[in-house]
């Protein structure tokens, strides 16, 4: 409740608060730069700088791939790419598009083209045998 006073005179009025999904994409923006930053640069550092460029084959990413940890590693990197991604594009598509039956039905669009893309990578991540290389 919000109270305004004036000399010798309350007011009171009940102030409702909506809910904010801009404020949670603008923290999720934020928070997962941070962990991408951290992610790519480890990605980076382990693929172009720990090894060489010509050492990047089908038998390195069977070899790194047969522990789940890197697995986890390159899932969480997919996840935080691609959602945060897909949420820029959708506030600069806001910017741009101000009729909101075709923004939500871009949301939408985007909601599932990101979910779709995360799942079928994460199981073709998931699925791969280094075994079925060598």
């Amino acid at each position: 409740m919000t109270t305004y006073t004036q000399p010798n005179k309350e007011t009171r009025r009940p102030v409702k608060v909506q809910s904010n999904f801009e404020r949670y994409a603008y923290l999720f923006m934020r928070l997962s730069g941070v962990a991408l930053l951290i992610l790519a640069v480890g990605h980076m550092l382990i693929q172009h700088v720990l090894n060489t460029t010509a050492n990047l084959t089908l038998e390195f990413v069977a070899q790194v791939w047969s522990s789940w940890g890197w697995k986890a590693y390159d899932m969480l990197l997919l996840v935080f790419a691609v959602s945060h991604g897909m949420n820029g594009l959708r506030q600069v598509l806001e910017d741009y598009i101000h009729n909101r039956t075709l923004m939500r039905r871009i949301n939408i669009f985007l909601v599932v083209f990101t979910i779709v893309t995360i799942i079928w990578a994460g199981i073709a991540i998931a699925a791969f045998d280094p075994a079925a290389v060598r």
